[in-house]
């Protein structure tokens, strides 16, 4: 096997068993709170985004709250966006003015994150990007995503685009550096012909495990949302990450590479349809359907980045409040079939989804059936099945109407019943079986 895939492997063991982390997505484009790329799609100018900058304030910033919330959800890690595409930084940088030290805020926001989320137990996730559209030798004219790139006035003339990698390596070193141990780093991302060795990446690489060995690194040096890279080969290259991160969407059938094996991966999703902060963004997933999310992850052997957007004043918005409340009672009953779980040996039933963890096999069973509820090819493998939330005993049925099934298993909620009732849960019903 690839040395680089034995390595990824033993990295990447705590991710692959805590399953479930959150993703903070905060800056100044939380005060015109039209979403994180704001500055691109509205082709803001640096001088008429400065007046967001003048008046950076986030008053009612507590991260140690941001982080009970997360640890009640039954996240297990965070990750935060130090530097987004729009430059500013959230931790005080000593190569650049263009951070929340220097705003009415006054205060390094990423040490206040990184000792809240670490004294809460939760692993520490640093996102940074790739790309800077404040940086004077960040390419600016007919670049596809800068704010000024069909603008003839911001012509490339003059930049050079080595002192940015030096000032971009530069920031990843301060931040791997100066906050203790960082399990995770998050780079977004490459496109056209930004990328790779664009931004020296095998030397990034080099420093980053230098400076903080164990720490796990996205697969965005080379990849995007768009492709994945090499990770999805057998001879992965030195930058190509030890996950994938399909963003928006759950891969079909989870990630494996070109040999069929299993790729270490992380869904991020979005709470509502933007990253950042947007007032007018109602549109919120409901806690089912990210239970569900959650649970389909799991069951394809990946995680789930699931994204909350602060307001300007540094508070997680009511809605991502309430939902992630929800989602946290159901995960304090049912948290046993996501830690630790993976892909079952069994196929997807048609009731829902399963997740393993040795010889417990959970199902998940989001609906009602006409019957019992049908264990395809668990026939003579069960010891016994209990419901996982309260441990309540759950009964194989073996009446007269599934005889003709031999090699099925049979579950009801009640003994010797064998029409449906009512879920426990409608969410996410979890009955844990312990196999033989």
């Amino acid at each position: 096997m690839d040395q680089n895939i034995i390595d990824r492997t033993v990295r990447t063991e705590w991710f692959r068993k805590d399953r479930f982390g959150m993703f903070i997505h905060w800056g100044l484009y939380s005060i015109p709170a039209r979403g994180e790329w704001v500055r691109s799609t509205e082709r803001i100018s640096v001088e008429d985004y400065e007046p967001f900058f003048k008046e950076f304030n986030p008053v009612d910033y507590d991260p140690k709250e941001w982080a009970r919330i997360a640890k009640n959800a039954g996240m297990k890690y965070a990750v935060l966006t130090t530097k987004h595409h729009d430059g500013f930084c959230l931790f005080d940088s000593k190569l650049t003015d263009y951070k929340s030290t220097n705003t009415p805020c006054g205060r390094d926001l990423v040490r206040e994150y990184v000792d809240a989320f670490r004294e809460a137990g939760l692993k520490i996730g640093f996102y940074y990007s790739l790309l800077d559209w404040h940086h004077p030798d960040y390419p600016h004219y007919g670049d596809r995503n800068h704010p000024m790139r069909e603008n003839p006035a911001y012509s490339n003339e003059n930049r050079d685009f080595s002192r940015y990698v030096e000032y971009l390596h530069g920031q990843v070193r301060e931040l791997l550096t100066n906050y203790g141990k960082i399990d995770i780093i998050w780079f977004d991302f490459s496109y056209d012909d930004m990328a790779r060795e664009k931004w020296h990446a095998a030397e990034l690489v080099r420093m980053a495990r230098e400076l903080q060995p164990g720490i796990i690194i996205d697969n965005r040096l080379e990849g995007s949302g768009e492709q994945s890279g090499t990770i999805l080969t057998a001879h992965p290259s030195d930058y190509a990450g030890d996950f994938a991160c399909p963003e928006q969407m759950i891969p079909p059938e989870g990630v494996t590479n070109e040999l069929g094996d299993s790729v270490p991966w992380e869904a991020c999703i979005t709470l509502n349809d933007n990253w950042g902060y947007s007032a007018a963004d109602h549109h919120y997933k409901s806690s089912r359907m990210i239970i569900r999310n959650l649970v389909e992850c799991v069951s394809k052997n990946g995680n789930l980045l699931l994204n909350v957007g602060p307001d300007s004043k540094g508070r997680f918005p009511e809605e991502s409040v309430r939902i992630l409340e929800d989602v946290a009672r159901w995960m304090r009953d049912n948290h046993e079939s996501v830690y630790g779980c993976r892909q079952a040996d069994y196929p997807k039933p048609e009731w829902g989804r399963y997740t393993q963890n040795g010889k417990k096999l959970y199902a998940h069973i989001y609906e009602e059936t006409m019957g019992a509820v049908c264990l395809k090819g668990l026939a003579g493998k069960i010891d016994h099945m209990r419901l996982l939330k309260d441990g309540s005993e759950v009964f194989q049925l073996n009446h007269w109407n599934v005889r003709e099934y031999p090699e099925d298993a049979f579950l009801s909620f009640q003994k010797g019943q064998i029409l449906t009732f009512p879920l426990p849960d409608e969410k996410d019903t979890v009955v844990e079986i312990t196999l033989k």
